[in-house]
């Protein structure tokens, strides 16, 4: 039979075919005009029309100013919300589109106002002719956005989202400041306005004897059998660790109300169950909970304005429920667990009424509850500071802002910071001497002084999910998610102009411009960056893409010798060749071309210069991570070096340990330009006549097996070893004797580097720049050629190569402000040379 990765190729093909089919839809209605009298509605993603958003149509339908605007409301199955179909079935100005349809996709890129409560799909980009509110959907409690642990790579649509705003609705001023501002780090990036006049959603909870009792007749139609009895609303959060994948704890939320309704009084209280939208589909069509749990239709606030007791756990419908001032009770048997995995803003001291931390407990509060209940000082104060602004008009409030354009005398904020903005594209962050020296970088910023965000591909593999998690946490970090937009045979031009080296085009060319002015508001929203940075410079994509900024700063970094970096063979072929030719030919755009040493700036500007003026060309060395490097150092073996699919102990450690023996060790990627052959034959020459002397070559690439056979050719494999790739290997390192480089060209590697870090010798051959990354008086530079090589080997086994003491605080100190006048942020005289101050460095 055929194997699942047969089977799943065609699957991964139709997926293909109908993403493809999906922008191409999107493209076109990109390009019809917007309409300015039609309004997009969307709650989580269709499931229903509730929240804010239902509150604010129903604002705008009844509001005779605009009797000339259409609605447009997202649903996930019109089966599913036939009743809401059916409310507005002889409404001619409002209408229903399936969510992911085309009809979706055309209201998506078509309709002047767009009012969402959750986020917009990932391929979703705000027009400039568009407005868009972004309501949200309650006052957090749990954390959210970067202050949960590895929440970057699951928050970066909403981030997206909310940069693409023109409006984010706040009900008081802690959402506005914890989760706006902090949370999701908006402070100084989002341009837009912060309405912070309450929830239009907590509007509908205002209900008279009649409306109460018209909820009351809804749920009983649903099949909720009341019977005359106060409402007891179980509503819990959900949980998991992921919003789009969460746990189904279904079952054990109906045991609880089963429990709980064994031991209350219920003649006079019935239990219902409201569980949180995107567990809802978990429960609707279990028959257990038929009677039981709340029909998504109805809306919350309303059921809220109908309950006469809550009960809920970590869930935002608390703050909602405060305007009632009736009863609120909190049922938390994980809030150890809970609190651990997802933290919480307020502790449960401060939360308005008594935490349970089983149903037994619970049912003794309910008990207690009696007939004239009154809130007590905590309740109140929780009233003033988080549902101060609810007065029943907040819709209202919020359609004269948003609609009418009139913010006089309301309660609007922006999110200013008075800091220096800097964007950083990142690179692929796999473990490479690149990533090491941003994320050093990141580590040595003076985020005071500078709001800093970092711009990479939402990773996907394990080694660079794991590099992504040592961003520093002041930084903010916007993952790439989703694709660009715009027809594809557009994006076969500008592919075939790629590969044509005509990338000139990226702003020449209008239809090309507008492609990536599209993609950058895709991605970045209105954000403003005064300094951008492209830290990696290998990819043309992005380099494009960080070129169409609004104004700025901006810089790209030269790791190499460029023309040497792209005619480099791989496998026989030079296969960086059109990627760096078209990088090259960004070149002329960038206000400052950064090399990583004085001297590798001097061959990229002798390389480019007849296409680009020499000034550009300015250097900035790579910083140290010292603290890690020492820590990494300290790390236990054999723990440290561990195979991690066998746990088996490598062969190699014995020798590495052995006081007897002199090991050699050489850290980076098997490649060509690296010529670890070379120093395989000049060992090979040591060893004849010393035989104690051994060698260890960490790191892995496409020339292992080669090393491999010539280790074998010139007979040394009980002596040299390859360790493939290492997490640590600073813990090798710092247990060899010697630090060998035998690269025909390098920029600053940063394994030089971390070797004086740990006062380990270096021997290195005289590649261009070795001087700008050797400081002097240190170490010991050799002729390129195998002779050259073994007889620096030698020299250290006589023990004539330089060790001196490395200052990394120092080095580091003046590091940073190489970068800081790199990418046009010193505040030093501007007149002083870039070089001058990378050479004084190297005295340090």
């Amino acid at each position: 039979m055929f194997g699942s990765s047969v089977i799943a190729k065609p699957r991964r093909f139709v997926r293909r075919v109908r993403r493809a089919v999906r922008y191409e839809i999107y493209a076109y209605w990109r390009s019809r005009p917007v309409e300015p009298k039609t309004v997009l509605y969307e709650s989580f993603s269709g499931n229903g029309m509730l929240c804010n958003p239902e509150a604010l149509f129903r604002e705008l339908l009844g509001s005779s100013d605009f009797s000339d605007f259409q609605h447009v409301w997202v649903l996930s199955s019109f089966h599913e919300y036939k009743e809401t179909v059916r409310e507005f079935a002889t409404v001619p100005n409002v209408r229903f589109v399936r969510a992911g349809s085309v009809a979706y996709h055309r209201a998506l890129a078509t309709s002047g106002y767009l009012v969402n409560n959750a986020t917009f799909p990932p391929e979703f980009g705000k027009r400039p002719e568009q407005v868009y509110l972004n309501t949200w959907h309650g006052t957090p409690l749990k954390r959210m956005g970067y202050d949960i642990e590895d929440g970057v790579l699951a928050t970066a649509n909403t981030i997206r989202n909310f940069l693409s705003a023109d409006y984010l609705l706040a009900a008081n001023s802690f959402m506005t400041e914890q989760m706006y501002g902090i949370a999701y780090k908006l402070n100084g990036l989002f341009r837009g306005t912060v309405i912070e006049e309450g929830y239009p959603r907590i509007d509908r909870q205002f209900l008279d004897a009649a409306g109460r009792s018209a909820v009351r007749d809804r749920l009983e139609a649903a099949g909720l059998q009341l019977g005359g009895r106060e409402i007891i609303l179980y509503a819990p959060t959900w949980k998991g660790t992921s919003f789009s994948e969460p746990e189904d704890d279904a079952e054990e939320l109906i045991r609880r109300v089963g429990e709980l309704e064994s031991q209350i009084d219920t003649e006079r209280y019935v239990v219902l169950l409201k569980t949180h939208q995107i567990v809802h589909q978990l429960t609707a069509h279990r028959p257990a909970f038929r009677g039981r749990v709340v029909p998504n239709e109805i809306p919350t606030n309303e059921l809220l304005g109908a309950t006469d007791v809550l009960v809920t756990d970590y869930s935002s419908i608390f703050f909602d429920f405060l305007p009632t001032r009736r009863p609120i009770l909190f049922l938390t048997p994980d809030i150890d667990d809970y609190a651990g995995y997802r933290g919480l803003y307020l502790e449960p001291g401060e939360w308005p009424g008594p935490v349970s931390r089983t149903v037994d407990e619970l049912a003794t509060e309910i008990a207690a509850l009696g007939e004239t209940w009154q809130p007590d000082e905590r309740y109140l104060a929780a009233v003033e500071r988080f549902a101060s602004n609810e007065d029943g008009g907040v819709a209202r409030r919020v359609v004269d802002i948003v609609f009418r354009k009139q913010a006089d005398g309301y309660r609007i904020r922006e999110l200013g910071d008075s800091r220096k903005s800097m964007l950083l594209y990142l690179g692929g962050m796999r473990p490479n001497g690149i990533t090491s020296s941003v994320l050093n970088m990141l580590d040595h910023i003076d985020h005071e002084r500078f709001d800093v965000s970092a711009f990479f591909a939402n990773p996907r593999s394990p080694l660079a999910v794991a590099k992504q998690r040592e961003v520093n946490p002041a930084v903010r970090q916007i993952p790439r998610v989703g694709g660009m937009n715009g027809s594809k045979l557009w994006h076969l031009a500008r592919h075939l102009d790629f590969r044509r080296g005509r990338m000139a085009r990226h702003s020449t060319d209008p239809r090309q411009k507008a492609l990536w002015d599209d993609e950058w508001a895709r991605c970045f929203g209105a954000s403003r960056f005064d300094y951008v940075v492209d830290f990696s410079g290998y990819g043309p994509f992005w380099a494009a893409l960080l070129l169409h900024s609004p104004e700025a700063q901006r810089s790209i970094w030269l790791h190499n010798d460029m023309v040497a970096d792209a005619h480099r063979l791989t496998d026989g072929k030079p296969k960086m060749l059109r990627s760096l030719s078209a990088v090259a030919a960004l070149y002329p755009e960038f206000d400052r071309l950064v090399s990583v040493s004085p001297a590798l700036a001097e061959i990229n500007a002798d390389s480019f210069s007849p296409i680009i003026a020499r000034d550009k060309f300015v250097a900035a060395l790579n910083l140290v991570n010292a603290t890690r490097i020492r820590e990494d150092a300290a790390a236990a073996m054999p723990d440290a070096v561990l195979d991690e699919e066998t746990g088996e102990v490598p062969v190699w450690l014995e020798h590495l340990v052995d006081e007897a023996t002199t090991t050699f060790v050489s850290v980076g990627r098997l490649s060509p330009e690296k010529n670890q052959a070379r120093l395989l034959r000049a060992f090979a020459d040591v060893h004849a006549t010393e035989p104690g002397a051994r060698l260890l070559l960490v790191g892995d690439g496409p020339l292992y097996d080669d090393l491999a056979r010539l280790i074998r050719k010139l007979r040394l494999s009980d002596v040299a070893f390859l360790a493939g790739h290492q997490s640590n290997p600073a813990a090798i390192l710092s247990r060899a004797d010697c630090f060998v480089l035998s690269s025909d060209y390098e920029g600053q590697p940063m394994v030089i580097l971390e070797a004086l870090v740990l006062d380990l010798p270096v021997v290195t051959v005289s590649f261009g720049s070795v001087r700008d990354a050797l400081p002097e008086g240190s170490g010991l530079i050799v002729p390129s050629t195998d002779q050259g090589l073994a007889d620096g080997l030698r020299s250290f086994l006589h023990g004539e190569v330089a060790i001196t003491p490395f200052d990394d605080e120092a080095y580091n100190n003046a590091v940073v402000e190489q970068f800081y006048r790199a990418i046009g942020a010193s505040t030093a005289d501007p007149a002083e040379e870039p070089h001058s101050h990378a050479q004084e460095t190297l005295s340090l």
